[in-house]
């Protein structure tokens, strides 16, 4: 599994991050075919759509970001990384300590793209 200094070192990679994408929005996108029309989505035409993007898994002790690529046939996990400290309670507080899987937005999605952009 890739570490945040690898995804910053491969281009292509960081250029087809969707940083819009969030869980919901993938699994209407690539598992509810059918339903696509009514979210006013793209459609997923074949296996080679693909996306790639962040989430923040909270089912553990400690919140864990995954990079995730996505087709109509898969998710794989691409990396796996913890969030600094400071960042970690904040985003625990943002979610009132419940577990799940989010989007990434506000803090870690600041700290993430400063983190591939440098």
């Amino acid at each position: 599994m890739m570490k945040l200094n690898e995804i910053r070192q491969d281009l292509n990679l960081v250029n087809a991050i969707d940083w819009q994408m969030t869980p919901e929005e993938a699994v209407v996108l690539y598992l509810e075919w059918g339903n696509n029309w009514a979210h006013g989505v793209n459609l997923i035409r074949s296996k080679n759509d693909v996306s790639h993007y962040f989430v923040v898994n909270n089912w553990g002790e400690n919140p864990v970001v995954y990079l995730i690529r996505r087709n109509s046939e898969e998710a794989v996990e691409l990396a796996k990384f913890e969030l600094p400290e400071n960042i970690k309670e904040n985003f625990q507080k943002s979610v009132a300590y419940n577990k799940g899987v989010y989007a990434i937005e506000g803090e870690v999605k600041d700290w993430l793209q400063k983190e591939l952009m440098n």
